[in-house]
């Protein structure tokens, strides 16, 4: 009787990565072209290669950000083929409103409300990195890995109601936000339209990350 360990299955290992950024004041994600469908972006993992450095390896030629916030999401499994199993690594990336990326080759900024057809899982995989972020906006500071490095607290206010999907009384969040200490001014100022020129804010770089942001909210 053979009591040897079967030896594993062939499995090939992908990784896809949710991009999200605000483009026209909206939340919005990229995806690539697969045919008549679309897919988000994605590599297979190499050999020796760390699954983050394949995550970057999927996007970074096409972003001209030398920071992206990258975070892993979940990890699928299915059966592609007899006795071959695929898994999907799935991360997500956030891109400041004013990096600039890339789209030629198939790339598109799609609204998060206005998908395209997707393939396989994938418009699973991006409603649950949705649902990610917006629980991640209740108790971290990742909002702000949306905005520019300077910002009004209109446009943050704006950043938090396009990824909540809701208004916030802009009185109580103006108060909430400057009471939890994490941004602070800066001497300059930013000219929209007719009005006073609005005072320029950033997310202080000593700020604990943990904020319970949830508690600045109506």
């Amino acid at each position: 009787m053979d009591t040897s360990s079967p030896s594993p299955p062939p499995c090939a290992i992908n990784v896809l990565v949710v991009i999200f950024s605000l483009r026209e004041d909206t939340l919005r994600v990229l995806l690539s072209a697969n045919g008549n469908d679309w897919q988000l972006p994605g590599q297979p993992l190499a050999e020796a290669e760390l699954l983050e450095a394949c995550a970057l390896r999927a996007f970074q030629q096409q972003v001209d950000s030398p920071e992206v916030y990258l975070e892993q999401l979940y990890t699928y499994g299915a059966i592609n083929a007899p006795g071959r199993q695929a898994v999907s690594v799935v991360y997500f990336a956030l891109l400041p409103a004013d990096s600039r990326i890339e789209t030629a080759g198939g790339l598109h900024w799609f609204r998060i409300d206005e998908l395209p057809p997707l393939r396989d899982n994938h418009a699973e995989i991006v409603a649950y990195a949705l649902r990610r972020l917006r629980y991640k906006l209740e108790y971290s500071a990742v909002g702000f890995e949306l905005l520019p490095e300077e910002f009004t607290l209109t446009e943050l206010q704006h950043t938090y109601e396009v990824i909540l999907g809701e208004k916030l009384d802009k009185r109580n969040f103006r108060r909430r936000i400057l009471e939890a200490g994490i941004i602070e001014e800066t001497n300059r100022r930013r000219m929209r339209g007719e009005g006073r020129p609005a005072r320029l804010y950033r997310y202080r770089p000593d700020a604990v990350a943990e904020v319970k942001a949830r508690r600045l909210f109506p």
